[in-house]
């Protein structure tokens, strides 16, 4: 349900009202116990990504996704927990 304020407490408590309208809540202002006016928090629209943003900016070397030998046989091969000794 919406809050409602008069002017005066609005002028005064400007600042606390932004921060319950950005928590989600709604102000009413009214002027002589009439609504004229209603804070409410700003619709913004989402960021829209742009493809090939970081072209350019990253190098990827051409060989990334070959299989290392070495790398697979730690992985399907090698001791779940190494000795102390093979540890750095």
């Amino acid at each position: 349900m919406a809050k409602q304020v008069n002017v005066y407490e609005a002028k005064t408590q400007l600042s606390k009202l932004l921060e319950q309208v950005e928590a989600g809540d709604e102000i009413i202002i009214a002027r002589h116990g009439k609504p004229v006016a209603r804070l409410v928090p700003l619709q913004r629209a989402p960021v829209r990504r742009v493809p090939g943003a970081w072209k350019g900016k990253v190098w990827m070397s051409p060989d990334f996704d070959e299989p290392d030998p070495e790398l697979e046989n730690l992985f399907y091969d090698g001791p779940i927990f190494p000795d102390e000794d093979d540890r750095l």
